[in-house]
């Protein structure tokens, strides 16, 4: 089913930027749509961006306009480019296939937006 790996991931002042990368064991993404989802502290796991296998993209309402996914077939990686961070994206981050997250979990990135 192939593993997933995510890094990128650290403390960064309101405003700033990181960027996330996702990468597999095995060649998947050239089967799969993608996407990034995120949980926080006692919520819910949510999806915040998704490419499909030619390139189309998807983002949540909340991260439209600073966040971009991306994918490197050739790599087997997909990428978040996050920018003008606020609080209220701290999270972990996790990537998975959509629209449904059929491939086993990795164990995230710790993203941690604060002043």
């Amino acid at each position: 089913q192939g593993q997933l790996v995510e890094s990128g991931g650290g403390l960064v002042q309101p405003g700033g930027s990181l960027r996330l990368s996702c990468a597999a064991s095995r060649s998947i993404f050239n089967i799969y749509d993608m996407g990034w989802y995120r949980q926080a502290p006692g919520k819910q796991r949510e999806l915040v961006a998704r490419i499909t296998s030619a390139g189309s993209t998807n983002y949540a309402d909340s991260v439209k306009g600073r966040f971009t996914i991306s994918r490197d077939n050739a790599k087997n990686t997909v990428y978040l480019q996050m920018n003008s961070l606020k609080p209220e994206d701290t999270a972990v981050y996790y990537c998975n296939a959509v629209p449904i997250p059929t491939i086993n979990w990795g164990q995230g990135t710790q993203v941690t937006v604060s002043s």
